[in-house]
Parts: structure tokens; C-alpha cells; sequence
């Protein structure tokens, strides 16, 4: 399962006209030509069930008993062999897959997966992390009319609050590890919620100053990122032992749910600005968090303390090992990405998707422009974040149909050129050269955002594929993990990138005078990562490299 990111995905040419700096969770959102943030799976255990089968053996032979379970002979026709179950008594076994992975309710399903208790609980977060683009162009607007901030102030704003999504893997090690309340998933699902919920209605009420804000939105993330990590989590563990066609249906459900909830949310962010205000819109964004809390009741998990009680009565120095486990297994962790990291075959094409994402962004200072100088009001906005939503899912479909076959170093080569050229057209917006040849500067910015958002889809994806292809088997969750999290790093990078250029430049709210050379040197600047390519060519390399990586993670993992 794959995240959104939240992070940013790889920005083609320069930011849209409306784009956005701050890495966010959007899963399935385009927020600056293509930056998008994806989300990953933590490791998890797998779930047991309350019978396994034990043996296959003829109708004639005689069975065995053995002491605390109970057995029962499935009837079989003679020639053919039964299958001996043993049913464990233990009360507290997990609940079986029937319990889990039922017909649904009713027999209602979903993209063709049953709409259980549990996959009701993943549409709902992922939905919310569609819906809550509620409120990212309040967020512009509150930063730049209510706390009167400059293009580069409100760049670095919208960078610090991004942190919670460059440490992904720490949310799913501390998921993973420290039970909350006695679960692993439910309980910190619940505290998201309320986290979340808690950040939204603070900005409606008491937030407003910069430090006030600052720690508002980063709660925001921390909500985001956290219960994306865990969501992920009950995704992996559900589609395990599956076929791959309803794994399939349920990676599609998921993506979907976030879809529509970003489609649902785009141009009702813009008109409720335009209305009711910014505070308005925090309001209302601050009441869907506390579904995530919600969904946390039909998610079906047992308490850990049960567990660890039936350990503790097997294992008599269960209590000591359990107390020293937590910090030995973030050496352990650390040890493991380190061994694994530092190979070059890892390294190289790593170290590439991070300069693939932290050339400069002109963002923040492009929504001044807009907003400040040509006058385009919230509820246009709306509409444009409703293309570029739609924009997307096209762009997911160019890719899939056409292009997902061709070569890694092809695809990011055109990706950079064009992607360059056509971002060199924000210079005619600038300038108002469109005017003159009789384009609005609104149908301009619809049409520049629209193209770019399909773009920036399309060269996202292969970041994903490298990602996947690097990581070696025995920490794929981890590195992947750790992967998408340098990635975010590049897209915190590229707005701090771009606060520093706009500010040297002297661009403000009210001076543009240098906007034409920030957006052709964020635009060239695109161009840089072509230089790492060759970098690319370690990444082919991973069956020859597969033994070493693997004998690499062991060797971390004893010393």
C-alpha cells in the first residue's frame, strides 16, 4: 500500500499557478504539478487464526489427541485423504477469517470487496484524508490575509508543519511496538481523530498568530500521517493471504475513497472562503477527523495484555525480555536500514528521487500573484483544485494504459524536458503575454494547471516503481518506508529551496518585479536531477546484488 504521501510527489516544470509547498498526506492529490504524498505500510504482524490445519492423512489411520485442544475428522471419501482440524480452546484466540473477511453486510460489496466492519473503517480514514483538502486553501488564505505573511514566510510555515511526514517509519516502529491502551491500531486511530479534530478547532478559535499556527498545522499533519501509517497497516494485514484480485479490489477501493473525497471537497473549499471565511472552514474541516475516531470501533483487534499474559505463563523471564525489547528494536531497526542503505545499488537511485524532488518551488509566491495581482478569487480556486483532482485520476489512467512499460531513465528524462517546457508557459502569466494573444488569464491558469497535474501524475509513478524495485526482501516495509520518506524530505527541501530564492529575489504581496526570473530559475532548475540519471543504472542491478543485500541485513541485525 502506497502513501499518500504525505509527502509531495515530483513537481513537473514549476508550480502550478494555485500549488501548494507543504508536503501533505494526499494520497491521491496532486498538489504542486504532481507533488504528491504517498503513504506507506508499516510492518505488521500476521493475524491468526483460531484453527490451522495440522495434517492430511487417510480415512483409516487412527488420530492422535493431543492434550489442551480438541480434534474433529472431516467426513472424506476413502480413497481420497480427510483433513484432521484442531481447534484451539483458548479463549483468547484471534477472531477467525470468516469473522474478518466475511460476505459483508448484507452482502453488500465495494469495488468487489465485501463491506465488512473493518473495510468500512478503511474507507471511512481514507476518506477523510481526501475530504480534509477542505481546508489547504483556507490555509493559503488564513497565512497570507490574516496573518499577513510574505511569500517566503508563509513557504517556511507550510515546510515545518510537513516534519510529521518525513519520520513515517517512527509512527509505524511506535504502532508497531508501544501499545496504547492495550491495541496496536484501534487506540492510536482514536487519539488521531481527536488529535486532528483538536488542531482544526483550535485554528477556528484561538489561533492567531504565527507560532499558534505553526503548531495548529503540524498537529494537523501528525493526525494525518500517524493514521495513515496505521491504516496502512490494516490494509496489509487484510489483504495478506488473499487473491490477488481482491487485493487488487481493495488497493482500488482505497485510492477511490480518497478520490472522491478530494473531488467531493475541492470547489466547496473555495466557495465556503468566499462566504463564510477562513475560521468558517477550519470549523467545519475540524469535525471530519473525528470520523477517523470512529472508525477505530469497527476496526476488530484484540488487547495485547491478553497476549502478553498467555507469554508470560509460557515464558517465566517473559517480563524482563518484554522491558528490554522496545529500544533494542530501534537499534535493531537502525542497524538494519543502515546495513542495507549504504550499498550503492540503494544509495545511487535514492539518493536521485531525492533531487528529483528538491529543485526549487515557486509555489507560495505564484499564489500571491495570483490572488494579489490578478484578482482570482476563492471560489476560482475551487474550481481549479477540482481539475487538478480530476487531472490526476487521468493521469493514474495515462499511466496504467500507456506508459508503465516504458524504461525508469526514458521516463524521467521526458518527464524533465517536457515538463521544463511546458512549465515555461507560467512566464506568459506572468508577463500577461496571454492576454495579448486573447487568453484569459482564467482559462490560462485552468488549462496550465490541468495539463501539468497529468504530467506531474505521470512522473510520479515511476518514482514509486524505483522505489519498490530497490528494496530487498527481508525489509521491504521498512526501506520503503524510510525510501518515501527521503522523498519527502526532497519536497520539504524544494519549499525551503524556494522561500530562500523568493526571498533573495525580493518578491512580496505587493512586489512581483522579480517573479519572471524566480519561475524561469525554478523552472531550468528542473532540469539539474537529469545529471544523476546514470544513478538509475544500480537499480537494474538488484537480482545480481540480492545475496549481498540479504547477507548485509543479517550481518546488521547480529552485531
Amino acid at each position: 500500500q502506497l502513501a499518500r504521501a504525505g509527502g509531495g510527489a515530483r513537481r513537473i516544470g514549476m508550480s502550478s499557478v494555485v500549488g501548494k509547498v507543504a508536503v501533505t498526506p494526499a494520497r491521491a492529490r496532486i498538489t504542486s504539478l504532481g507533488r504528491r504524498a504517498t503513504t506507506l505500510p508499516s510492518p505488521v504482524r500476521p493475524r491468526r487464526s483460531a484453527f490451522h490445519v495440522v495434517s492430511q492423512r487417510t480415512a483409516r489411520m487412527p488420530r492422535r489427541r493431543p492434550p489442551g485442544k480438541t480434534s474433529r475428522h472431516l467426513a472424506a471419501p476413502r480413497e481420497r485423504g480427510s483433513l484432521e482440524v484442531e481447534v484451539e480452546s483458548s479463549e483468547a484466540a484471534l477472531p477467525t477469517a470468516g469473522a474478518d473477511k466475511g460476505d459483508g453486510f448484507a452482502g453488500i460489496s465495494l469495488a468487489g470487496v465485501p463491506l465488512t466492519p473493518e473495510v468500512s473503517a478503511i474507507v471511512l480514514v481514507y476518506f477523510v484524508q481526501g475530504i480534509l483538502g477542505l481546508s489547504r486553501l483556507a490555509k493559503d488564505y488564513f497565512v497570507k490575509d490574516e496573518l499577513g505573511l510574505s511569500p517566503a514566510e508563509a513557504s517556511i510555515i507550510f515546510t515545518i508543519s510537513s516534519v510529521p511526514w518525513l519520520v513515517k517509519p517512527l509512527w509505524g516502529f511506535i504502532s508497531d511496538s508501544v501499545p496504547l491502551a492495550g491495541y496496536k491500531r484501534k487506540s492510536y486511530l482514536a487519539m488521531c481523530g481527536f488529535l486532528g479534530a483538536g488542531a482544526g478547532f483550535s485554528l477556528c478559535t484561538v489561533v492567531n498568530d504565527v507560532p499558534g499556527a505553526v503548531l495548529a498545522f503540524t498537529l494537523g499533519s501528525l493526525s494525518t500521517a500517524f493514521s495513515d501509517v496505521v491504516i496502512d497497516s490494516i490494509v496489509v494485514a487484510r489483504a495478506r493471504g488473499e487473491s490477488q484480485a481482491l487485493s487488487g479490489s481493495l488497493q482500488s477501493l482505497c485510492w477511490g475513497s480518497v478520490a472522491v473525497g478530494g473531488i467531493a471537497s475541492s470547489y466547496f473549499s473555495g466557495s465556503l472562503i468566499e462566504t463564510y471565511g477562513t475560521k468558517y472552514v477550519f470549523g467545519v474541516s475540524a469535525l471530519f477527523p473525528l470520523l477517523i475516531a470512529c472508525a477505530a470501533l469497527l476496526v476488530r483487534e484484540d488487547p495485547v495484555d491478553e497476549k502478553k499474559r498467555a507469554l508470560e505463563a509460557e515464558t517465566a523471564d517473559g517480563e524482563a525480555r518484554d522491558g528490554e525489547t522496545l529500544g533494542g528494536q530501534l537499534v535493531e531497526l537502525g542497524k538494519k536500514l543502515w546495513a542495507v542503505g549504504k550499498q550503492r545499488r540503494i544509495w545511487a537511485p535514492t539518493a536521485f528521487v531525492f533531487l528529483w524532488q528538491a529543485t526549487p518551488n515557486p509555489g507560495t509566491a505564484m499564489f500571491y500573484f495570483t490572488t494579489n495581482e490578478l484578482g482570482f478569487t476563492p471560489e476560482f480556486l475551487g474550481r481549479v483544485a477540482l481539475a487538478r483532482s480530476v487531472a490526476a485520476l487521468v493521469g493514474v489512467g495515462v499511466y496504467n494504459g500507456y506508459l508503465k512499460k516504458v524504461p525508469l531513465k526514458k521516463m524521467f528524462f521526458w518527464s524533465a524536458v517536457v515538463g521544463t517546457a511546458l512549465g515555461l508557459t507560467q512566464l506568459m502569466l506572468v508577463t500577461g503575454y496571454n492576454r495579448e494573444i486573447g487568453i484569459s488569464d482564467q482559462f490560462f491558469s485552468l488549462g496550465d494547471t490541468v495539463v501539468l497535474t497529468v504530467l506531474g501524475e505521470v512522473s510520479f509513478l515511476p518514482v514509486l516503481v524505483l522505489a519498490a524495485k530497490i528494496c530487498p526482501e527481508g525489509v521491504e516495509a521498512t526501506l520503503f518506508a524510510a525510501l518515501m520518506s527521503v522523498f519527502n524530505a526532497g519536497g520539504a527541501a524544494s519549499g525551503a529551496l524556494g522561500a530562500a530564492l523568493t526571498s533573495y529575489l525580493g518578491v512580496t504581496a505587493e512586489d512581483f518585479t522579480n517573479l519572471f526570473w524566480l519561475v524561469l530559475i525554478c523552472n531550468l532548475s528542473s532540469l539539474m536531477p537529469l545529471a544523476g540519471l546514470r544513478w538509475l543504472d544500480e537499480a537494474d542491478k538488484e537480482c545480481e546484488g540480492e545475496e549481498d543485500a540479504v547477507a548485509a541485513l543479517k550481518e546488521g541485525g547480529s552485531d
